[in-house]
C-alpha cells in the first residue's frame, strides 16, 4: 500500500490563463496508506482527471505526485504498482473466471500455489467460488464487473486500487451488495482504495473520507457526518442530501440579522460579520414553530408530498423556497396554510462568499 501525496494542477490547454482553463485547479492533498476514499462530484468536475493522474495514465501539467515520498510524476502505472478498475468490465471472455483472476499474478511470475490460494480468497470474498471454472463470455454484466473488481484486488502487494465508477453497469438492486462487499474487502485486506463516483450514496456508504469536487476544485474532504452536518462550501450543502440544504440570503447590520427580508432574533449568541451572508439549514432540521418564536420564519405552504418513509413540505418565504422533512406520524398543515418554520438553531450554518463561517 502507499501514502499518496498530490501537489499539482492540470490543464488540457497548453497555456492556461484563467480558472476555467483548468481541469484541476491547484491543490494539495494526501491519501493515507490503507484508507478508503471517494472522489465525488458531477460530470466534468475533475475527479477522473485526478484518478488518472494518480494512476499514471495522465501526467499533470503542473506539480508532482508522490507515493510514500517518492516522486512518481512521470512513472508508468506498472512502475507505481497500482491496479485500476474501469467503468466497464475489462476481462478476457475466452478465459475462465479463475484464469481471469489469476492473470495479473501470472504476469508477475507468482508461484502457482500462491496464485491458487489468492484466487480462492478473492473468489470467496466476491461470492464467485462456484463459478471459477465458467468461461467469462457466458456471464452477466454484473458478474463480469465482479471479475474486474477481483483482478484489481488479487495482488496483495498493490500500492493502491483505483476505481472509476465501477458500478455503472450493475443493476441497481445489486449495487448495494457490491458496495457492502467492497467495504468488507477493505476492512479485511487494508488496501488503499480510491473510488470515483457521481452518486453520493455510493460515496458515503463506501468511503471513510469523501473528497467533494466541483469545477476542478476539491471543496471539502471529510466523513459522511462532517459533509452532512457542516458543509464547508455552499456546493457541498447543495450536493449532499436528498434534497440538499436550504439556502436563504441574509444581511447583518448593526448586530441585527435579516433573513429573506425578515428580522430574526438569534436563539444563541453568534459573532456574525457585518454584510451579506447565506443561511443554510438542512430539510431534516427545519421544524414547525410557534408564531414569533425566535429564529422562526413566517411561510406559506405550497405542497406536502408523501415520499413513503417521510413527508416533504415545500413552503414559500418571500421569493424563496424552503423544503422540510417530517415523519409520517406528524400532523402537517395543508397547501395554502400560513406556518412558521424554525430556521435558526444549533444545526444552522452561515456562509460568506460561499465558504462556511467558523
Amino acid at each position: 500500500m502507499a501514502h499518496i501525496t498530490l501537489d499539482l494542477a492540470h490543464s488540457y490547454k497548453p497555456n492556461p490563463r484563467q480558472d476555467s482553463d483548468y481541469a484541476l485547479l491547484p491543490l494539495t492533498m494526501e491519501f493515507e496508506d490503507g484508507g478508503a476514499y471517494a472522489l465525488l462530484g458531477p460530470s466534468g468536475c475533475g475527479k477522473t482527471t485526478m484518478l488518472n493522474i494518480m494512476s499514471g495514465l495522465l501526467v499533470p501539467s503542473h506539480g508532482k505526485v508522490l507515493f510514500d515520498g517518492r516522486d512518481v510524476t512521470r512513472a508508468t502505472p506498472q512502475d507505481r504498482n497500482i491496479a485500476q478498475v474501469f467503468q466497464f468490465p475489462v476481462i478476457y471472455d475466452t478465459m475462465t473466471v479463475a484464469e481471469n483472476l489469476a492473470f495479473p499474478l501470472r504476469n508477475r511470475k507468482v508461484p502457482q500455489d500462491q496464485i491458487r490460494q489468492r484466487v480462492g480468497v478473492i473468489a470467496e470474498m466476491l461470492e464467485m467460488s462456484g463459478q471459477l471454472d465458467q468461461r467469462a463470455a457466458g456471464l452477466s454484466a454484473d458478474a463480469k464487473q465482479k471479475i474486474s473488481l477481483g483482478r484489481g484486488l488479487v495482488r496483495s502487494d498493490v500500492a493502491a486500487v483505483l476505481f472509476d465508477e465501477p458500478l455503472t453497469v450493475i443493476d441497481p438492486h445489486l449495487k448495494w451488495q457490491l458496495r457492502r462487499k467492497l467495504k468488507q474487502i477493505h476492512h479485511e485486506l487494508k488496501l488503499t482504495l480510491i473510488y470515483v463516483t457521481h452518486d453520493q450514496v455510493e460515496a458515503l456508504t463506501f468511503a471513510d473520507q469523501v473528497v467533494v469536487m466541483t469545477r476542478g476544485r476539491a471543496v471539502q474532504v471529510g466523513s459522511a457526518d462532517a459533509l452532512f452536518e457542516r458543509p464547508q462550501h455552499v456546493f457541498v450543502g447543495h450536493f449532499i442530501g436528498s434534497p440538499g440544504m436550504n439556502f436563504l440570503p441574509a444581511q447583518v447590520e448593526g448586530g441585527c440579522l435579516r433573513v429573506a427580508g425578515q428580522a430574526l432574533e438569534l436563539p444563541v449568541p453568534r459573532g456574525l460579520p457585518e454584510g451579506a451572508l447565506q443561511v443554510g439549514v438542512r430539510p431534516e432540521y427545519l421544524a414547525l414553530a410557534q408564531p414569533g418564536q425566535p429564529g422562526a420564519l413566517p411561510c406559506t405552504v405550497q405542497r406536502v408530498q408523501d415520499i413513503g418513509t417521510y413527508f416533504m413540505l415545500t413552503a414559500q418565504v418571500g421569493e424563496h423556497v424552503l423544503r422540510a422533512r417530517f415523519s409520517p406520524e406528524q400532523r402537517l398543515p395543508s397547501p395554502g396554510d400560513a406556518v412558521w418554520l424554525q430556521a435558526l438553531g444549533e444545526h444552522t450554518c452561515f456562509y460568506q462568499n460561499e465558504e462556511l463561517l467558523p
